[in-house]
């Protein structure tokens, strides 16, 4: 089969395609045929020796999030069958409940191999059932995006409820997601974004208003505008230091804001706002299979479909990359492996 490696981390141009062994699945485990692999700018991080979670494995076979067909299964195999159509889930080991210490020593593309190869290997229980109509390039944007998007939502002290008001940032995938998910559970969605025809495709997803944040740099003031004063109730936060302030700022007071990216450079911030607004700032990591499988079911329900930017041929793999550095994309990019 055929696969990528990074045999040295530092930069894009040290990804390598290679050959392999075909694996074959043991007790408990299934051989998943993939079809195709999208991409997080964590992928970018890792890539150019910038992420911040440990040490990636040598020879990393990247990228987490992938889907595919299952085509031989070990024995105890109960919970997938050959034909299944399939994800994997981000950490391998985070079956539900909260996260342990252990989880993230199963991470794909980081601290395990991931799935930018042809064929691979997981245990039974990391793999969910895709919803139904998607095709392999759709769910393959979910295991880490929407996982995030969707825990960000749902799984922090304030659940999402129909009529409130969620904040994003940016058009990215985890961004784009959230905006799906929340406007198909009936809440508002203002979505921010440094180009107009960005934000344009963020209201033809159904934001109800758009803030362009290089014509409004203290955007935060056009959130509060935006609400009558008021502010939103959660905040999808993947910029980091530098727009976390502006996000405590734009919170109304009890609301939350969902930690999620590093995309910005800052400072530590000043803490007093977060005190005085009683604003919860939650970090999170991506999520579990229990969170997976609930927001397929969702997907599902409600007719989602994930928003791809742009499909690469797995020979062009470093391009998808380059792609994703450049920072033009709407949701997500993906790789399609045959």
């Amino acid at each position: 089969m055929r696969l990528y490696r990074f045999p040295r981390i530092g930069s894009i141009d040290n990804l390598t395609l290679a050959e392999a062994e075909t694996p074959v699945p043991g007790r408990g485990q299934a051989l998943v045929r993939l079809r195709a692999a999208s991409l997080n700018y964590r992928d970018l991080m890792v890539a150019t020796g910038r992420y911040g979670r440990g040490d990636a494995l040598p020879d990393l076979v990247p990228l987490s999030d992938g889907a595919g067909e299952v085509v031989a299964v070990g024995p105890e195999v109960t919970r997938v069958k050959v034909g299944d159509r399939v994800a994997g889930i981000f950490m391998q080991s985070w079956i539900g409940g909260g996260i342990d210490p252990a989880d993230p020593a199963s991470a794909l593309g980081g601290a395990a191999h991931g799935v930018l190869a042809e064929y691979r290997v997981f245990d039974q229980d990391g793999l969910v059932h895709l919803p139904e109509g998607l095709s392999f390039e759709e769910g393959a944007a979910l295991p880490c995006a929407g996982v995030t998007a969707w825990n960000a939502l749902y799984h922090g002290a304030q659940p999402l409820q129909p009529g409130e008001t969620v904040l994003v940032l940016g058009t990215g995938g985890v961004s784009i997601l959230a905006l799906q998910f929340a406007r198909a559970a009936g809440a508002r969605v203002i979505a921010t974004s440094s180009s107009d025809a960005k934000l344009e495709q963020a209201k033809a997803l159904g934001a109800a208003e758009l803030i362009n944040y290089r014509s409004h740099p203290d955007w935060e003031r056009e959130v509060l505008r935006l609400t009558g004063g008021r502010g939103v109730d959660h905040v999808v936060e993947v910029g980091g230091a530098g727009t976390v302030p502006r996000s405590i700022a734009a919170t109304r007071i009890g609301g939350s804001v969902s930690l999620i990216g590093v995309l910005t450079a800052g400072t530590p911030f000043e803490p007093t706002p977060l005190i005085g607004r009683s604003v919860t700032l939650r970090g999170l990591y991506v999520g579990s299979r229990q969170m997976f499988e609930a927001m397929n079911r969702h997907i599902a329900l409600a007719g989602i479909r994930p928003v791809i930017d742009r499909v690469f041929p797995f020979e062009q793999a470093k391009d998808a990359y380059r792609h994703l550095e450049a920072a033009g994309h709407v949701g997500k990019i993906v790789i399609a492996i045959g």
